[in-house]
């Protein structure tokens, strides 16, 4: 790409690095969002260089209307792939953010998701949270397991998503595909008429909303499976969390519909890999057991977190196990799995015992039991 000034060069560039998104704005170079950071591409950019890549984008008869209105969003479809632009104005000056709309469809276990995912994605029924800070990956996860419901199980997914992130091919089931500001006019508007178009899987970009939560709720008990992804650290902030959306007086009845409907809570954190290409996902998996039901139910939600840490044999997990399986199998560095814990104290205990356990071993070997 010569000086940054050529949209065609700028979408290779993107595909080539599996950037997620571009940035274009007057007084920096091209700016690609590759594996959480940013990286340029190019030299600064002037008002008419970056005028010039958002006239590429859009055309004659776009330019015109993003003149006037001064904002335009819009799907791009090129050589180089599918992409989003959202331009805009900032301080009078041109601007524009590309995202890169992915058509391959991750796999749940190539993710390194927890195994019982693959077995919620084909449930009947139930509310499936996924949840994690900006870029954790929620949305990869989320498109993993509707890939693998549309693979394993005929029937109708419909996904409301603000932006598509991934493009879902019709394979076993049709998937239905909804954009806010495209397709729909908003989160409310498109889950009012979801069950009209009758789904057997309701796949929701993000719950922002107590309206937004509530169809998400009805769409459980009325026998749908439900995936949503929220903003939340981890399983029992989410729940804290959607319980503030509801009213007071209607939290009792709340908690009782979450403690049926609920099936799982997936959080999630991107680790750097130890040679600084690439992130590893780290889970906690918050399983909706009997003992779990009934915390919820009671609205003792800070038990959960607890219960967690005892729940392995059900197939739960901690982020502080999660990141000492990747600091074991060489992905992670120390540091890194340190910095991401939960309880450093724990994932020290952890390291410590792996790194006592050979000398136990050898320790044993030598020693000679009487009576044989």
């Amino acid at each position: 790409m010569t000086n940054g000034i050529e949209l065609t060069g700028l979408l290779h560039d993107m595909k080539s690095m599996s950037a997620s998104d571009g940035y274009i704005t007057v007084g920096a170079p091209c700016m690609l969002r590759v594996d959480g950071s940013l990286k340029p591409v190019g030299d600064a950019l002037n008002e008419n260089e970056v005028g010039s890549l958002v006239q590429q984008a859009m055309g004659n008869e776009r330019y015109q209307h993003y003149l006037r209105d001064r904002e335009a969003n819009f799907a791009l479809m090129t050589e180089a792939g599918r992409f989003r632009v959202s331009a805009f104005w900032q301080r009078d000056l041109p601007g524009m953010v590309i995202r890169r709309i992915e058509t391959q469809i991750p796999q749940i276990n190539a993710l390194g998701l927890p195994g019982v995912m693959q077995d919620l994605a084909i449930a009947k029924r139930g509310l499936i949270l996924i949840v994690g800070a900006t870029g954790s990956g929620k949305s990869t996860s989320m498109a993993a397991m509707v890939g693998f419901r549309n693979n394993s199980r005929s029937g109708h997914i419909l996904t409301v998503e603000d932006p598509i992130e991934f493009i879902h091919p019709h394979d076993r089931c049709i998937v239905t595909q909804r954009e806010i500001g495209i397709d729909t006019e908003s989160y409310e508007v498109a889950l009012k008429n979801s069950l009209r178009q009758a789904p057997d899987m309701i796949m929701i970009g993000e719950i922002r909303s107590r309206e937004t939560m509530e169809y998400a709720m009805q769409f459980a008990e009325t026998g749908h499976l439900c995936i949503a992804t929220l903003h939340a650290n981890n399983a029992n902030q989410a729940l804290e969390r959607v319980l503030h959306l509801v009213p007071k007086e209607r939290r009792e009845q709340f908690l009782f519909d979450m403690s049926l409907n609920l099936k799982a809570v997936l959080a999630q954190q991107l680790i750097p890999d130890i040679s600084g290409v690439g992130r590893h996902g780290a889970y906690e998996l918050l399983l909706n057991t009997s003992n779990v039901s009934d915390l919820i139910r009671r609205g003792e939600l800070h038990e959960l977190k607890e219960c967690i840490r005892k729940g392995n044999n059900a197939g739960m997990c901690t982020f502080d196990r999660s990141l000492f399986d990747l600091f074991k199998s060489g992905k992670i560095s120390k540091d890194e799995a340190l910095h991401h814990a939960d309880s450093r104290n724990e994932l020290k205990l952890m390291m410590k015992m792996e790194e006592q356990a050979p000398t136990h071993s050898i320790a044993m070997a030598d020693v000679s039991i009487e009576g044989k």
